[in-house]
């Protein structure tokens, strides 16, 4: 017999945690590039640089000789291993690499199952602004309540005990620390960190630590969090290959931290990616084992970019403070008279200049446009005397 069911409507069925998350500040101007052409882009968080031939080439011959299979949920033992090892001789580090270290797809995937992890419905956590975007989306998507603490130019965009002391309180169960900043490029000294530790053991909080521009520290040496004292079991590093050794697409992260942490991790892993790819895996061995010297020549090209854009910004009369890590410069328009993101999209509009207005990294980042100087420096050269123009029209 035939009948006519009336219809649906299927927004009906999706969650509100879902229906409150705003999109990507950053792919929406991805999508308003598209179709376009003559475009410089300065918005993508992405090195310019292939991955490594002896790497690419590990991963096709892992290919011929048909290692296609599923891994252990926590990743190769070998590529476990070669983490441990690198951890230790870069820093003193010591994590076992059967109980405290889980191989990821992404570091975006290790960000989320990481707050899944340590995070309860109404549980506050701590996010210094400007932030990564996924930041915020991940304590609401596990139920808890973002708090945002911000910084400031005026301190290159570092983050002191006193600005965090008022967001702590008695609901306070973690924070996220990202040194080297996305979008800032600000780094922290120990001195700084050591602060912030022992606000951490006053106030029992759990730190989770996004190091994935770890290697792209260009002032300074970089601290992992975790190597304080007393603040291994407290922290969980995020870290992938993405960054250093030009891997994005192959999408490989990692986290290190205590075996209880670790452990729960991996439980959600488990049921929702399984295990990251075994060809990534395989590739990211190779890069431990035999990719410094591509990543330190990638990392010396960084800094010679670095060094142009920031000259070239402030010359134009766009004040920039000088990143000391990661590949973004970032900076201030506010005195243009637009917002972010009305110079963003004119600046894309009018000269075909592709950046990211500083909002989308939180109300800290207004007033700001984030730039990545992962592109050539004939390309930033050409980014820049359009921008020059720009901002000479706006003061007419």
């Amino acid at each position: 017999m035939f009948c006519l069911r009336p219809p649906c409507d299927p927004s009906k069925f999706v969650a509100d945690a879902v229906k409150n998350i705003p999109p990507s500040g950053i792919r929406r101007f991805f999508d308003l590039v598209s179709g376009l052409e003559d475009i410089i882009s300065l918005g993508v968080g992405e090195p310019d640089f292939i991955t490594p031939w002896h790497i690419r080439e590990m991963c096709i011959h892992s290919l011929e000789k048909g290692q296609t299979s599923y891994t252990s949920n926590y990743g190769l033992p070998e590529l476990r291993d070669a983490l441990s090892r690198t951890y230790y001789r870069r820093y003193g580090l010591d994590y076992d690499p059967s109980s405290e270290i889980l191989i990821t797809t992404g570091v975006s995937e290790a960000l989320d199952i990481a707050v899944r992890t340590v995070v309860n419905p109404g549980d506050e956590v701590i996010i210094v602004q400007p932030a990564y975007v996924a930041y915020v989306p991940s304590v609401i998507l596990a139920g808890g309540k973002p708090v945002i603490v911000s910084t400031y130019r005026e301190d290159d965009f570092s983050l002191t005990a006193e600005a965090l002391k008022p967001a702590i309180t008695d609901k306070t169960k973690a924070i996220i620390l990202n040194f080297p900043n996305n979008p800032t490029g600000a780094i922290m000294t120990q001195e700084e960190l050591e602060d912030i530790a022992d606000l951490v053991v006053e106030n029992d909080l759990f730190v989770i630590s996004d190091e994935v521009y770890e290697c792209l520290t260009y002032e300074g040496k970089h601290v992992p969090f975790s190597s304080l004292d007393g603040m291994k079991d407290r922290t969980v590093m995020l870290n992938g290959f993405s960054k250093a050794y030009a891997m994005t697409g192959l999408r490989l992260g990692f986290a290190m931290g205590s075996p209880e942490i670790i452990h729960s991790m991996m439980m959600i892993h488990q049921y929702s990616m399984l295990c990251a790819p075994i060809t990534a895996q395989i590739g990211a061995i190779e890069a431990l084992r035999n990719g410094n010297e591509e990543m330190e020549r990638m990392v010396r090209e960084y800094d010679r970019r670095r060094h142009f854009i920031v000259r070239g910004f402030n010359r134009i009369g766009l004040e920039c403070c000088n990143p000391k890590g990661a590949f973004y410069a970032f900076p201030y328009i506010g005195n243009t008279g637009l917002s972010s993101s009305e110079f963003a999209e004119r600046l894309l509009d009018e000269k075909k200049v592709v950046t990211i207005p500083g909002d989308v990294f939180g109300e800290a980042g207004e007033g700001f446009l984030r730039c990545a100087y992962a592109a050539s420096i004939d390309d930033i050269r050409k980014a820049l005397e359009r921008m020059e123009d720009f901002v000479d029209r706006l003061k007419q």
